[in-house]
């Protein structure tokens, strides 16, 4: 049996507990009305899992009966869980009971309604467990998709729930910014909130505020307050998108602007902590302020706009967060923040060094570290260095008194990964942050295919880990070929380097394309293996493996013409063309499963364009 998280103390016993469709499950009079209405949804959950739920009650328990009770003197978070022949006892303070239901639910699954008799202590190494969702950068998930990321989390214990909003919600009256999106409303973070709250997740909000404006300083309205001059005049480019657009501190304006945003956005949330981002402002100094720079230093003008937004966060009773990679380089500046201030100290590699938190913590800073599920730039995420990242950045918050971990799905280049694909990561990130005693990867790896996608041969994301290992066109150089064959100029060198150092990728791209069709058949022989309410997670990942295969036949063709590249076959290019567009056609229709249009129309763009470049008939 599989418990993810894995439980600090466990202690199988002999004997086992029927849970008949006449058990009821009594909550305690001592607990909470909010552990009244968890106890509902758990017990939803059992419906689900058995066909019937037990008789949900509230006051004394009797024998036979599940009792739930609440110890407001137990430590955060915690949980003891017992499962006798004559009963189930779980006691925990408020947020534990949540989890300790999680718990109880995973057994059932695995079990049925027959539960082995058994005793658990638990509690979570780091108070705050959260996960990092990016809602800009090409992808805005439907609500029902949201909601189901909720229950997930749920289910695995995390509690913090961030969505990163550059332009993707809807300001009363900045239509520019996006009125040709499809941005959450109001009414949808609300009931978002709502949802979460129920669910033992804190909806954090989140909203760049400093580098990152791409779409608010491309606005007529707002362009001005760009760091360089004619940012509403720059076509766009995934990259150019993310490498841009810092606002000008130098101009009064803009921190009036910022915080009436600001303003706006926390209004909709019930939490008391906010993350204004302030991460990677590229430009700074480089063109309107660069006056102030000189004369303040780089140090100090960062440091000043970033304590504004801090003290106007703390003014209107929010706990402030920012990304921490600027002040990396001046760690001792932390102490200019108000002291409640947390830094998101983030780290991708997966051999991400410690340095960073180190400075961090030797500063002061209070901290969470944040790793990364790294599905950027991919069709298919880097499971195998997810793992890895994950599991060094928890243990660095364990070693330097991080008070949590915010583990990121970032859209670099469009979003173009399913989001549901990067649920492993997330698991990563709730199991190692829970309980240091971390498995080995093709361990969680079973146990994930076990639990979250119902496969009993736990064989699946066995399968999935072979699937990056054969691409031979990355995505960021599939995005880079068609900025630069449409002539935009300003990244043509750094992408005809970065392709060119990657064309070793191609040598044995023949093969790769063969083990990608045994994989994809893979995928499809396990369909019938899983639960049937898991079946359909397998066909996304079917579909992607043939986008990397035919687009591993495109870069072929794009090599060969601009790179002098030679293959002993070459595809038919109408045919290869023919292909991509009925591929498209199919991403299409999962994307719209869990996505709303957002930026699919730039994926369509650019699959198009691939599509007219084989035929020879591209614009440039």
């Amino acid at each position: 049996m599989y418990l993810i998280p894995a439980p600090a103390k466990l202690e199988e016993r002999e004997g086992s507990f029927l849970l008949s469709c006449e058990t009821y499950l009594t909550v305690d009079p001592a607990c909470s009305w909010k552990v009244n209405r968890q106890a509902d949804l758990f017990n939803e959950e059992v419906k689900k899992i058995l066909g019937y739920g037990a008789m949900l009650t509230r006051g004394c328990a009797q024998a036979g009966d599940i009792v739930i009770r609440q110890d407001d003197s137990a430590a955060p978070q915690s949980y003891v869980l017992d499962i006798a022949e004559d009963s189930i006892t779980l006691t925990g303070e408020e947020a534990g009971l949540w989890y300790g239901m999680q718990t109880l639910r995973q057994i059932l699954e695995q079990n049925g309604a027959i539960l082995p008799c058994l005793h658990i202590e638990d509690a979570p190494d780091l108070p705050n467990r959260g996960y990092y969702f990016d809602c800009t950068r090409g992808r805005i998930p439907t609500m029902d998709w949201l909601k189901k990321l909720v229950d997930r989390m749920a289910y695995y214990k995390l509690n913090q729930l961030q969505l990163y909003i550059e332009h993707t919600y809807l300001f009363r009256g900045m239509t520019e910014l996006w009125r040709d999106d499809t941005p959450l409303t109001a009414a949808e973070i609300m009931e978002l909130d709502r949802y979460c709250l129920e669910r033992g997740v804190e909806l954090v909000p989140s909203l760049s505020s400093f580098g990152h404006l791409y779409k608010l300083l491309s606005t007529r309205e707002y362009a001005h307050l760009c760091e360089l001059e004619d940012s509403e005049k720059q076509p766009f480019s995934v990259r150019g998108r993310m490498a841009h657009h810092t606002i000008n501190p130098a101009d009064p304006e803009s921190l009036v602007l910022i915080k009436k945003m600001i303003g706006e956005f926390m209004e909709l949330f019930s939490s008391r902590q906010f993350n204004f981002c302030a991460d990677e402002t590229f430009d700074l100094g480089r063109g309107k302020s660069r006056a102030l720079v000189e004369e303040k230093g780089k140090d100090h003008v960062y440091i000043g706009y970033i304590r504004e937004l801090a003290r106007f966060l703390i003014e209107n009773g929010r706990r402030p967060m920012f990304w921490g990679d600027i002040i990396w380089g001046f760690p001792e500046m932390i102490k200019e923040m108000p002291e409640e201030t947390i830094c998101l100290n983030w780290g991708y590699l997966w051999n991400q060094r410690e340095d960073e938190t180190r400075w961090m913590y030797e500063a002061g800073a209070v901290q969470y570290c944040c790793p990364g599920c790294c599905s950027w730039n991919e069709l298919v995420p880097l499971n195998w260095n997810a793992y890895n990242n994950i599991m060094r950045m928890c243990n660095y918050a364990r070693k330097y008194n991080a008070i949590g971990v915010l583990n990121t799905d970032w859209g670099d280049y469009l979003h173009v990964c399913h989001p549901d694909f990067t649920a492993v990561g997330m698991i990563y990130g709730a199991a190692f942050s829970w309980n240091g005693n971390i498995p080995e990867y093709e361990e969680i790896n079973r146990q994930i295919s076990r639990l979250e996608y119902h496969d009993p041969t736990e064989r699946l994301l066995e399968i999935v880990a072979k699937i990056p290992e054969n691409t031979a066109f990355e995505w960021h150089s599939v995005c880079g070929y068609w900025e630069m064959k449409r002539g935009l100029e300003e990244f043509k060198e750094d992408y005809t380097k970065m392709i060119r150092e990657e064309l070793n990728l191609f040598d044995d791209v023949d093969e790769k394309n063969a083990r990608l069709q045994n994989i994809e058949k893979e995928l499809y022989g396990q369909i019938v293996r899983l639960e049937s309410d898991r079946k359909g997670r397998v066909l996304p990942y079917a579909v992607a493996v043939k986008g990397i295969r035919l687009l591993n036949e495109a870069g072929k063709v794009a090599v060969a013409e601009d790179f002098g590249c030679t293959f002993t076959t070459m595809p038919d290019r109408w045919a290869l063309a023919k292909e991509l567009e009925t591929w498209l056609y199919y991403y299409k229709e999962i994307y719209r499963s869990v996505s709303r249009e957002s930026e699919l129309r730039r994926i369509e763009d650019l699959v198009c364009w691939y599509g007219d470049f084989l035929r020879g008939k591209a614009k440039q």
